[in-house]
């Protein structure tokens, strides 16, 4: 530690401007991310649902407690079509590289299953499994499984939230799931979607319900987004509730779904970014929501990535904004108007947003590399970085993935990033072991996800060193 404070202290860093808001290191904040661990966690056989185990990207498969490290997966079940044909699986990394703890010996389902831990140690996992075995897709029971802290591989015991009303689950949940890990209290959502009127997507609701420290199911409600939205990032602290979460409807421009490529049948769209909270998770219901971000004066693109509240309670947020969504609508539409994308940074306080910070700029008429995805970590000392996947080009012309590493400053200022130097980088909608999951902060960052030059079947664990 000695010789890494004196390497520190050797470091100068050039201070730069950049778009919006400057960027600004320290001696002090300069970054030396060390790679400790890389290895392969399980390996999957695709099930051809449309989503991974991955796809449940606004909560975490990975989590920290004490010495282990555990992740939630999914397994293809041989001979059964889709859409229901994964269970879940729970991995534990041990001495001897990671063990299976246990999977479902019954239950099907489609999804990726989140994982939480509270501070005894016992695990969390939210799991979906049809209500009809036959059926391809159709209704199902959203619910949490509970491990025991002192012996993983027993029975887990089920815990049925208490919705709002029974209004038909389906194996399309695109749920979360937010734990406060030293109060031992969870929430979680889950998506209706109104299936008599099927193409009005502004009757979507997010029910929500909350376990509180005596296990019992003592509130719950419903979330009424302007549209569809899903995935949301939870957090859960000291009873208050905040969630970050995506407008995921059909394109709702008739000229921007006129005037998409010819080769781009998916007509879903990004577009729209909301936040709401709910200030005593216990006993009330969550406010309206505040609309982060609107693309579809552009027929942009947006991601929700992260979202973390710090020690006075504000909500920072971490997105994902492209200007346009293709070339060619651009040339159309807008010509002349660059195509860029950009890591986002927002802060919310009661309800009101107080800052914006642009973390990374690229695209056309920038010289950044392109983000693609990213997540927060916070340390035990209060800093919050950002860990991120870009794409740019190399000296010969070809394509060079790298994992960079920024910090976040106060006052809206952000130092500059640099690489992390894994062997192999992870790709996009990788997942960390986050406080949103209950793991603890940490000097550790901890990721989970596919990694470029790697099978695409193959999921990694990393551990780095900040």
């Amino acid at each position: 530690m000695n010789l890494l404070k004196i390497i520190r202290s050797l470091v100068a860093v050039i201070l730069t401007a950049g778009p919006r808001g400057s960027v600004v290191a320290t001696a002090e904040s300069a970054l030396l991310p060390q790679v400790e661990i890389e290895e392969i966690v399980y390996e999957f056989v695709p099930a051809k649902t449309g989503t991974t185990s991955l796809g449940c990207y606004g909560a975490t498969c990975i989590v920290h407690h004490g010495e282990d490290v555990f992740v939630s997966g999914l397994e293809t079940i041989p001979d059964v079509p889709p859409m229901n044909n994964s269970r879940w699986t729970l991995f534990k990394r041990t001495a001897v590289g990671w063990q299976l703890q246990q999977s479902d010996p019954v239950e099907r389902q489609r999804e990726g299953c989140p994982l939480g831990v509270f501070s005894d140690g016992r695990l969390v996992l939210s799991t979906n499994p049809p209500l009809t075995r036959d059926a391809r897709s159709g209704p199902a029971n959203p619910h949490l499984l509970e491990f025991a802290a002192n012996d993983r591989k027993a029975p887990p015991t089920r815990l049925q939230p208490g919705w709002t009303k029974n209004p038909g689950f389906t194996d399309h949940s695109y749920r979360s799931m937010g734990v406060d890990a030293r109060s031992r209290e969870l929430v979680v959502f889950n998506i209706f979607h109104d299936r008599a009127n099927a193409s009005d997507y502004t009757r979507d609701e997010r029910y929500w319900a909350f376990l509180d420290r005596r296990g019992q199911w003592s509130n719950h409600g419903v979330v009424r987004y302007p549209l569809r939205a899903i995935n949301e990032e939870l957090v859960l602290a000291d009873g208050v509730c905040h969630a970050l979460a995506l407008g995921d409807v059909m394109e709702p421009v008739e000229a921007w779904r006129r005037g998409k490529p010819g080769a781009t049948s998916w007509n879903y769209v990004f577009r729209r970014l909301f936040y709401c909270s709910n200030p005593n998770i216990a006993t009330s219901q969550f406010g309206e929501p505040l609309e982060i971000d609107n693309l579809d004066k552009t027929a942009g693109h947006m991601q929700n990535l992260d979202l973390w509240v710090d020690r006075d309670g504000a909500a920072h947020l971490l997105y994902l904004k492209k200007s346009i969504g293709y070339p060619d609508m651009r040339d159309r539409f807008f010509p002349g108007v660059p195509i860029t994308q950009s890591l986002e940074h927002c802060i919310v306080r009661e309800n009101k947003i107080i800052g914006r910070d642009t973390l990374v700029l690229a695209g056309e008429g920038a010289t950044a590399a392109e983000p693609d995805w990213a997540r927060f970590h916070a340390t035990e000392d209060g800093r919050l970085f950002v860990f991120y996947h870009c794409v740019s080009t190399d000296a010969k012309g070809g394509k060079l993935d790298e994992n960079r590493l920024l910090e976040v400053l106060p006052g809206g200022k952000h130092t500059a990033s640099v690489v992390v130097p894994l062997k192999y980088p992870f790709a996009a909608w990788f997942m960390t072991a986050t406080e949103r999951g209950g793991s603890p902060p940490s000097h550790l960052l901890e990721v989970l996800g596919t990694c470029v030059g790697q099978p695409a079947t193959a999921i990694h664990y990393a551990r780095i060193r900040l």
